[in-house]
């Protein structure tokens, strides 16, 4: 039981793993929503329940203990999710003290296990169990006599305001009063026994976050409560943030955690994490601040570091805010923060500080366009020198990236993964394991390999983290996952199973809400999926409007696709325009791939107005910067616009010896529609080859003419899977050559019709299949 909430005995954001006592002002005190966990306890231990039920209700405890006070209706239905049978007997057990007289509460009391005296009991003395007993029975026994008996009547408002009005909402949950201070165990005074009023008693109840209710708690909330609220809220957003409070109902939460406590330096932090789900970076700025701030007033750092600790807050809350406006896109602003970080971690001589900015820098060139591999070379050196291996496993894996971007082979830039990868599992760094691994994924992608990129994101997909899982979290909705579905998905796009593609998008729709961060992936993934295959349907009346939706995601994808439709309405001169720009501009961002995939429509447009002789230089530019940078896909796609160039060109023979070359990268790892499109420009080249004319005198290759009924047959299988019924009126139309030129008459006449039945679905002209590739 213990290893499944492991860490929710330690608060990750307390500092210095330090818990201040009364950070409230508010004591731990016996209410009745505990004594109802108690009577929990104990029939659990009485009464005879199955191994399953007893491991959802051992799961149940700590969260019970240690979240905020349930009202009756919420706990029996929580606990009545796990046992049944157990809910009944806490019922039965609360209707029989509540029903009754104080001597049953008594009686209750006194036939608890003892975890000091009960050696058979399962409620061990030093177990989660038997602390919270030992707790509830010390607390029980110093209180006095009026103090029981207004228990008492507490137990009894708790139990019948539940059946009283049930309709109502969330009743007052009646507890002793905040300034009860005999309820704290180091009290020694018994003078304050009749504090509670009926006011008390009508107080709201403090929510639970165990059913993530939306409906944030009222009232204030004990150290280990809000201790377990904030831990388990940052804990989700980190990891799951679809589980987590909506953005409007934690904020609402946590202002009235700071009403009751406005120096809490946790609850801030929280609030900094939720405001940048919302992308507000005037409260994101403004909370940020508010944390280092309470976190330097409250003495934390002063106290155990002199000095050294106020600057030590003073340089990473310069840090933090760096990186607050590296995100939001403030490269200036982000520049003087990190500036005045650096100069103070310089000033006190705090070499992991400086490390921490080093990252950073490197990460705010690369962010600006400039070439940052001579500050990362560095910053990885400093971290293995001053072991720090998680600063040195990013600065390697961000050395990759540029790598991967300047043409750097696969081998070296798999090597160096491979020995990160061997620190990450040294060190258990499973963050980092996940972004190696969609890191590999996305570079096999660019290589166009996508067997291996398949495998890799089915290899993190299917990984068990090495954190501890908590909350019921049971998969980190981090980027990296995110960035392996997106691959997932458009994977699945390219093969036309796009009803997987549609369940993958669901799960990301759901995993990662619009307003979350990582949310933008999906959005162009799926905008990008829905565009082509619009494209491939010729439907592009409707692919249209997405370019706009594009460009707000990715200004460079956006004008690419843009001149993909123009082009494809046959708007050559805006088409060739916008190519031009965009080609000036990747280059100046050294974005290699979408340059390449400008070269190639440009060439496209030449053939539009038959100048294949002018398309040449570009295609072959084209391929050699392709095969620099080693990219696979976009070196095969030149080729087979070489070779359909060379085949306008009168020269079918080398047209079909080029694309022996590409063909097989294309059938193993290329799209469906690549697939389809290779097969038919080597069915023209076979047919070339042969002698098959328009008018279909020559001498016939009979080789070759089967060869080319073959590769017709398979490339309209290909088309048919995408329904690119364009693609398919060109295959019907050769085919119906073919076989009119080898005198199969039925055979003709089938592709014949078939081409005339497109042809009047499609009630548009069919362009010059000379001018397609």
């Amino acid at each position: 039981m213990a290893s499944v909430h492991e860490s929710l005995y330690f608060n990750p954001m307390m500092t210095n793993g330090v818990v201040h006592a009364n950070v409230f002002g508010i004591k731990d005190w016996v209410t009745p929503y505990k004594i109802s966990v108690l009577a929990l306890l104990y029939d659990m231990t009485a009464s005879k329940i199955t191994l399953p039920e007893r491991r959802r209700l051992n799961k149940l405890i700590l969260p019970l203990q240690q979240g905020p006070d349930l009202t009756l209706g919420q706990f029996l239905k929580t606990v009545e999710e796990c046992c049944p049978q157990t809910a009944y007997a806490v019922k039965l057990r609360l209707h029989e003290m509540a029903d009754g007289e104080l001597k049953d509460m008594e009686y209750f009391f006194s036939t608890l296990p003892t975890p000091f005296t009960a050696f058979d009991s399962e409620a061990y003395k030093t177990s989660v169990v038997g602390l919270f007993m030992r707790h509830m029975i010390l607390a029980y026994n110093k209180l006095s006599f009026s103090q029981v008996y207004k228990l008492y009547k507490s137990l009894q408002h708790y139990y019948h305001s539940h059946y009283a009005k049930p309709t109502d909402g969330p009743l007052g949950l009646p507890a002793l009063g905040a300034n009860d201070s005999d309820m704290d165990l180091t009290s020694t005074e018994d003078t304050v026994g009749d504090r509670i009023d009926r006011d008390e008693l009508d107080s709201p109840v403090h929510e639970s976050e165990l059913r993530n209710d939306s409906t944030p708690s009222r009232g204030p909330l004990s150290q280990k409560q809000a201790e377990y609220f904030l831990a388990r809220q940052a804990y989700l957003l980190k990891n799951d943030e679809n589980k987590a409070l909506k953005p409007a109902a934690l904020q609402e939460e946590l202002n009235n955690m700071l009403k009751f406590n406005p120096d809490f330096a946790e609850a801030h932090y929280l609030n900094y994490l939720n405001n940048m789900r919302v992308q507000d970076i005037f409260l994101s700025a403004h909370s940020l601040l508010h944390y280092f701030d309470r976190l330097i007033l409250s003495g934390n750092e002063g106290k155990s570091n002199g000095d050294e600790g106020y600057g030590r807050s003073l340089r990473y809350a310069a840090l933090n805010l760096a990186s607050l406006h590296c995100r939001f896109g403030h490269y200036q602003q982000a520049d003087l923060a990190l500036q005045e970080a650096i100069r103070i971690a310089q000033e006190s001589n705090d070499h992991v500080c400086l490390q921490h900015c080093l990252s950073w820098l490197y990460t705010l060139e690369q962010m600006k366009g400039s070439d940052s591999t001579v500050l990362t070379e560095d910053s990885v050196k400093m971290a293995a020198h001053f072991c720090l291996p998680y600063l040195a496993s990013l600065g390697i894996q961000s050395l990759v990236q540029q790598g991967a971007t300047q043409g750097k082979t696969a081998h070296k830039l798999m090597d160096a993964l491979k020995d990160t990868d061997i620190l990450h599992w040294k060190h258990s760094l499973s963050e980092l394991i996940e972004i190696s691994l969609a890191q590999t994924t996305s570079i096999w992608r660019m290589y166009g390999k996508s067997t291996m990129a398949l495998q890799q994101a089915q290899l993190l997909l299917n990984m068990s983290s090495l954190e501890p899982v908590n909350f019921g979290v049971q998969q980190n909705n981090t980027e990296a996952f995110a960035v392996a579905l997106c691959h997932l998905a458009e994977l699945h796009a390219e093969q036309g199973l796009y009803c997987a593609v549609s369940e993958i998008l669901q799960h990301l729709k759901e995993q990662f809400p619009p307003h979350s961060q990582h949310a933008k992936l999906w959005m162009l993934c799926d905008l990008k999926i829905q565009f082509e295959q619009h494209m491939n349907e010729g439907k592009y009346h409707l692919a249209e409007p997405l370019v706009t939706a594009i460009s707000a995601l990715n200004k460079t994808e956006g004008l690419y696709r843009k001149a993909q439709v123009l082009k494809a309405l046959n708007r050559s001169t805006e088409a060739y325009k916008i190519l031009q720009r965009l080609q000036v501009h990747c280059e100046k961002t050294k974005c290699t791939e979408v340059v390449i995939r400008v070269m190639l429509s440009t060439a496209e447009l030449h053939w539009e107005s038959s100048g294949f002789s002018t398309a040449l230089p570009l295609l072959l530019q084209a391929l050699a910067l392709a095969r620099q940078h080693h990219l696979q896909s976009l070196a095969s796609e030149s080729i087979l616009h070489l070779a359909f160039t060379q085949l306008m060109l009168g020269v079918p023979e080398h047209a079909l010896s080029v694309l022996h070359e590409a063909i097989e990268p294309v059938l193993a790892h290329g799209s469906v529609i690549d697939k389809g499109r290779a097969l038919l420009l080597t069915a023209r080249c076979q047919m070339a080859v042969a002698g098959f004319g328009p008018n279909g005198h020559g001498q016939a290759d009979l080789r070759l003419a089967a060869l080319a009924v073959d590769t017709l047959k398979e490339s309209a299988a290909y088309f048919s899977k995408l329904s690119c019924k364009e693609r398919l009126r060109d295959v019907h139309y050769l085919q119906a050559l073919l076989h009119r030129s080898l005198g199969q008459t039925s055979q003709c006449n089938k592709s014949a019709m078939l081409f005339r039945l497109l042809d009047q679905e499609l009630q548009s002209p069919a362009p010059p299949v000379s001018m397609r590739l």
